[in-house]
C-alpha cells in the first residue's frame, strides 16, 4: 500500500517540522515545482472559461465572517481572533466572504453576468491534532477557489459548465473519482438562509448531474447551501472531497449584492462556490498515491534526467538546451550508469550521452518505461517538450 506521507519525504517533495507546527507542511523544492506546474495548468484553464482571477488577505476583521455566517456555523473550526487594538482580525475559514467584497468594490450590470472571480489563496482551519495526517488533513490549505456570480436564469448552465472544466482537470492529472455526492440538509444542524432557496439550489444541483450517478448526502451541505462533491478514497479506504460545487443564495443577501438588471431594477445575483481539484495539499496526497510518484511528465518536478558518459561538456549542452526549452532538467554525472539510471526511475525522459552520441550531436532518449531512442539534439528536445504537454 502506497502512503503519500512516506513516499513524499522520500522524493524530497514534503516535510514537516515541529517548529512549524503539526498540519502545515514545508513544500519542497521538488514538490514546489510539481506545485507551480498544475497550478500554472489551472489558472490557464480558468483563464480560458472565462475567469478573472484576484489576491486577496488571508484574514479579515471578525465582523466579517459575523457578516457572512461562518462566525455563527463555523467558529468551531476558526482560529481564536487576534487582538490589534481595539479590532479583531481572523484568519479567514474560506475565501468566500473576501471574493463578495470583490463584486461589491463597484456597482455592476447584468452585461458583466455571469462575474466569475477565481483564486488559489491560503485559508486556515483549526483542526484537532489527532485527526491530522500528511497532506490529505491539514491546518493551512491552498485552495483553487473560484466563485461565480450570476443572474438566477444563467445559474444552471454555470453550475454544468464547472462540472465539465472540473472532468478536464481531473482527466488532465490523473485524478481517480471514487464517487460523486449530492450534499444535502439533513436533521440535527443549523443552516442558513430560507427554505424556498434550498429547494431551488438542490433543484438546479440534481438537473446538472443529469444522468451521472451520484449518491445523497444528508447533513452534509455547506451552512449556506448544497453542494456537489467529488469524493477520493485514499489507500486506507477513507473517504474525503476533493472537488466541490455549491449554490449559495444566502452570502448574496448578507452582504447586499446586487445589479442592475435589464429593465433598470436592481436584483440579488445567486454565489455559486467551485473548486476544480480542491487544496494543493489534499490533490497532492491523492496524486502521489495515485502514480506512486511518478507524475506525468507535464507537472513531474524534474522532467528529463541528462546522464553523460564521458561526454560531460556535450551532456551539459543538451541539458541547457532543454532548459532553454521550457523544461525541468538536471544534470546527473555522478556513480555508475546503472545506479544513475535507477536514480531517474521516476523520472519522465532520460537522456544519456556517451562518446558515440556526442560525436553525432545526439542523445539516446528513453521514455520512462519505454524503450531508448537515438535521436539528434534539437529532434530530442521537441520530442520532450512535444510529450511534456497536459
Amino acid at each position: 500500500m502506497i502512503d503519500h506521507r512516506q513516499l513524499g519525504r522520500e522524493l524530497d517533495l514534503f516535510d514537516s517540522d515541529p517548529l512549524v507546527g503539526a498540519g502545515l507542511p514545508l513544500w519542497l523544492p521538488y514538490g514546489a515545482a510539481a506545485r507551480h506546474a498544475v497550478e500554472e495548468h489551472l489558472r490557464g484553464a480558468e483563464r480560458r472559461a472565462g475567469y478573472r482571477h484576484v489576491y486577496s488577505p488571508p484574514l479579515g476583521r471578525r465582523e466579517l465572517y459575523e457578516r457572512s455566517g461562518h462566525w455563527a456555523h463555523f467558529a468551531d473550526d476558526m482560529f481564536a481572533p487576534i487582538r490589534d487594538g481595539g479590532e479583531e482580525l481572523v484568519l479567514r475559514p474560506s475565501l468566500c466572504p473576501h471574493h463578495a467584497l470583490v463584486y461589491r468594490s463597484r456597482g455592476r450590470s447584468y452585461r458583466e453576468l455571469p462575474l466569475r472571480i477565481a483564486e488559489l489563496g491560503g485559508m486556515y482551519r483549526a483542526e484537532r491534532s489527532g485527526v491530522l495526517g500528511g497532506l490529505h488533513r491539514v491546518r493551512a490549505i491552498s485552495l483553487n477557489d473560484a466563485h461565480i456570480f450570476c443572474a438566477p436564469d444563467q445559474l444552471g448552465g454555470e453550475i454544468k459548465a464547472v462540472l465539465d472544466l472540473m472532468w478536464s482537470a481531473h482527466a488532465a492529472l490523473g485524478v481517480q473519482v471514487a464517487g460523486i455526492r449530492l450534499s444535502l440538509r439533513g436533521p440535527g444542524k443549523e443552516y442558513a438562509g430560507v427554505p424556498g432557496d434550498w429547494e431551488r439550489a438542490e433543484a438546479v444541483l440534481r438537473d446538472a448531474l443529469g444522468d451521472l450517478s451520484y449518491v445523497e448526502g444528508r447533513g452534509e451541505a455547506a451552512f449556506y447551501g448544497p453542494k456537489v462533491d467529488v469524493q477520493i478514497v485514499d489507500p486506507a479506504g477513507r473517504e474525503s472531497t476533493l472537488a466541490t460545487v455549491q449554490v449559495d443564495f444566502h452570502q448574496p443577501a448578507r452582504f447586499e449584492l446586487s445589479y442592475v438588471d435589464s429593465d433598470g431594477q436592481r436584483r440579488r445575483p445567486v454565489m455559486v462556490h467551485r473548486s476544480l481539484v480542491g487544496s494543493m495539499e489534499r490533490l497532492f496526497g491523492h496524486l502521489i498515491e495515485v502514480h506512486a510518484g511518478a507524475f506525468p511528465a507535464w507537472y513531474a518536478p524534474v522532467q528529463v534526467a541528462v546522464l553523460p558518459v564521458g561526454a560531460d561538456d556535450v551532456a551539459a549542452r543538451f541539458a541547457a538546451a532543454v532548459e532553454a526549452a521550457g523544461l525541468r532538467v538536471e544534470l546527473h554525472a555522478e556513480g555508475s550508469l546503472g545506479a544513475r539510471v535507477r536514480d531517474a526511475r521516476k523520472v519522465p525522459f532520460v537522456a544519456v550521452i556517451g562518446a558515440r552520441e556526442a560525436a553525432a550531436d545526439a542523445v539516446s532518449v528513453r521514455p520512462r518505461g519505454g524503450e531508448p531512442e537515438e535521436l539528434p539534439f534539437a529532434a530530442a528536445v521537441e520530442r520532450i517538450r512535444s510529450a511534456a504537454q497536459p
